[in-house]
């Protein structure tokens, strides 16, 4: 049975008025492939447009707190925690990593990866005159606790 359709095939947000608030956590990754001098650039903030990292790390932390604005079924939760961290993964790729917690009766993981995917689009937005043949390769949640159950990415 699928939660965000009701007895008549519409789009409803579901009612989690009963639902226990527990604390819950998701983490998500995003990864965003460039040339090897627009990395270095981005790494040593030295892009034009300037802090590239610090721009995505605001970006992704507002995005998360704009997810049930952006994703129509979303609920707007308390957010307790965000933090965006990065990683050279390579010499010409970044990963981006999204940590988020709340207090409350339904899940964070799509604030997570919201915030993943809005950092991602951000260091391309920040890099994109240094090449626009950036990718964004991969977007995924990593693992979520609380609620019902939890998940954990294996792949």
């Amino acid at each position: 049975m699928l939660t965000h359709i009701n007895e008549n095939g519409e789009a409803v947000m579901v009612d989690i008025g009963g639902k226990e608030t527990t604390e819950r956590t998701a983490a998500a990754y995003a990864r965003i492939r460039m040339k090897p001098e627009a990395l270095e650039a981005l790494l040593n903030a030295d892009l034009k447009k300037g802090d590239g990292l610090a721009a995505a790390r605001i970006a992704g932390i507002m995005g998360a707190k704009k997810t049930s604005e952006l994703i129509p079924l979303c609920h707007n939760i308390p957010i307790d925690k965000i933090t965006v961290d990065f990683e050279k993964e390579s010499d010409c790729a970044l990963g981006i990593y999204v940590r988020a917690k709340c207090t409350y009766k339904t899940g964070i993981e799509m604030e997570a990866v919201t915030g993943a995917s809005i950092a991602a689009l951000t260091v391309y937005d920040m890099c994109k005159a240094m090449g626009k043949d950036m990718v964004i390769e991969e977007i995924k949640l990593l693992e979520k606790t609380g609620g019902k159950s939890d998940y954990h990415n294996e792949g």
